[in-house]
C-alpha cells in the first residue's frame, strides 16, 4: 500500500490552461475608427442570421439596426468603453453589395483592420478615409446628407437592379451612424474608384462648368492634386478610347445622368483618373535598378481582358479585347472595375478611370442661392456657372462629356 502511495506522490500532475476564443482587435489611433471597425464586424455578422428575403419591401428602407456598449472592462487601447452604432437600412446595403458582386466576409476582412485619413480637396468639410486594401473609401456625411440618402436610397436600389449593377454612380454599401464621446458621426461606405493596383498619375474632378473651376495654387502644390474642368482643357486632355468604348461610357453616362435629373440632383462631377503606362513602366525600370529582384507589381496575371466600365463584379460584364495594346495583361477585372484603356495610334498609352461622384445635393434653396450669387458676381450671361438647374445643369454635364471623350 505504501508502495502505491509513494509511486501516486512522484507522479506529476498535469495543469490543462483552459483557452479562450480570440477576440478581435480593433485597434486605431482614433477611437471612431475602433467603433468604425468593431461596428461593420458586428452588424455584418448580425446580418448573417436573418433571412435573404425573396424582394425588398418598402418597410426595409426605413429600418435600422441600434446598439449600444457600456462596457467598463473593455481594453481603452482598444475601444472606448461607451459607445453606440446604429446600421441605416440593413438588409437594402446587403442587397446592393450583392448586386456590387461583394462577398460579406472579404467586406468585413477590408474594413476591420485600421482605415487610414485621405486628403479631401473638396469644399464640404467631409472627412474620407480609405480601407488598408484601398478598396472602399468611406465618408462622413452631415444630418442633411444621411436624409438625402435615404430619400435617394428608395430609387437608387430599384435603377441598380434595371441597370444589372451597370452604372457610373457611386457603389454604396452601408450607411452607419457612431456615437463616441457623445458626439453623432454619420458615415457612408462606398467602393473606391482608384485601387492603388494601377498608381493614378493625373486626377481630375469635372463638372463640365468653367466659371471658378480650377485648382487653386495650394492645390497644385501637392503631390498628388485634384485638378479641375479649367487645368483639363489648358492641359488639352482627350480621353481616347475609340467609338465602340465611347459609345457604350456615353450610354451609361446618359442613363445615369437621367436617373439625377430626375430625381432634382445636381453639382455632380466625373471623376477621372489616369495611369500612364509609359510613365509606369520608367518608374518600374528604375525601381528594378534599386532592387533587382523585385516583382513586376503591375503585371495581373497576363489575362489581356479590358473592361468597359463599370460592369460590376458578376453582374453580365462585357469585356473588351484590345489587340495589340500596352495596357494588355494590367487591369485587373476584379479590383479595377473603372478601369477603360485607351485606344489609337497616340505617343503613349493610358488607362483611365471614370466614375461620378457627389451625387447628394439636391436643388433646393441653397443652391438657389449659390447660383443668384455667382449671377451677380459673373452676369446672367455667363454660361459656365456649375449651380446651374439640374436639367440645364446635366446638358452642360453630357456636352463636356462628349467632347472630352473620343
Amino acid at each position: 500500500m505504501s508502495s502505491v502511495m509513494e509511486s501516486l506522490a512522484k507522479t506529476k500532475t498535469k495543469r490543462f490552461k483552459v483557452k479562450h476564443p480570440k477576440r478581435k482587435l480593433f485597434r486605431s489611433n482614433d477611437p471612431l475608427l475602433s467603433v468604425f471597425m468593431w461596428g461593420v464586424n458586428h452588424c455584418v455578422k448580425e446580418l448573417q442570421h436573418v433571412n435573404v428575403p425573396v424582394m425588398l419591401m418598402p418597410d426595409d428602407f426605413r429600418s435600422y439596426s441600434k446598439v449600444k456598449i457600456d462596457n467598463h472592462s473593455f481594453n481603452k487601447e482598444n475601444l472606448p468603453s461607451h459607445f453606440k452604432v446604429k446600421e441605416y437600412c440593413p438588409i437594402v446595403f446587403r442587397n446592393l453589395r450583392e448586386r456590387f458582386g461583394i462577398d460579406d466576409l472579404d467586406f468585413v476582412n477590408s474594413l476591420t483592420k485600421s482605415p487610414k485619413p485621405m486628403d479631401n480637396p473638396g469644399k464640404s468639410g467631409a472627412k474620407f478615409y480609405i480601407s488598408s486594401d484601398r478598396l472602399y473609401v468611406i465618408k462622413t456625411l452631415t444630418s442633411e446628407e444621411v436624409e438625402e440618402m435615404h430619400s435617394l436610397l428608395k430609387q437608387y436600389h430599384p435603377y441598380i437592379v434595371e441597370r444589372h449593377g451597370k452604372t457610373l454612380l457611386p457603389q454604396y454599401l452601408a450607411m452607419y451612424r457612431l456615437t463616441v464621446d457623445n458626439v453623432e458621426h454619420y458615415m457612408v461606405l462606398m467602393r473606391n474608384v482608384f485601387t492603388g493596383h494601377l498608381k493614378v498619375h493625373k486626377k481630375y474632378d469635372l463638372k463640365g462648368s468653367t466659371v471658378d473651376r480650377e485648382a487653386s495654387g495650394k492645390e497644385k502644390q501637392k503631390k498628388e492634386p485634384t485638378l479641375k474642368d479649367n487645368d483639363f482643357l489648358n492641359d488639352g486632355i482627350k480621353i481616347t478610347i475609340g467609338d465602340e468604348a465611347k459609345e457604350k461610357l456615353m450610354e451609361t453616362l446618359n442613363a445615369d445622368v437621367e436617373f439625377l435629373t430626375k430625381h432634382a440632383i445636381m453639382d455632380y462631377s466625373l471623376l477621372l483618373g489616369i495611369h500612364d503606362t509609359e510613365q509606369a513602366l520608367e518608374d518600374e525600370r528604375e525601381t528594378e535598378l534599386e532592387e533587382d529582384d523585385e516583382d513586376d507589381e503591375y503585371d495581373s496575371g497576363g489575362s489581356g481582358v479590358a473592361l468597359t466600365p463599370p460592369d460590376s463584379p458578376g453582374a453580365g460584364r462585357h469585356s473588351l479585347q484590345k489587340k495589340g495594346s500596352v495596357a494588355d495583361g494590367r487591369i485587373d477585372p476584379e479590383r479595377d472595375i473603372y478601369a477603360i484603356p485607351s485606344q489609337g495610334n497616340g505617343e503613349g498609352k493610358e488607362i483611365y478611370f471614370l466614375s461620378l461622384v457627389d451625387v447628394l445635393t439636391h436643388y433646393g434653396v441653397k443652391k438657389m442661392t449659390a447660383k443668384a450669387a455667382k449671377t451677380v458676381k459673373y452676369g446672367s450671361s455667363v454660361d459656365g456657372i456649375s449651380t446651374a438647374e439640374p436639367d440645364q445643369y446635366a446638358k452642360r454635364f453630357l456636352a463636356f462629356m462628349d467632347e472630352a471623350i473620343e
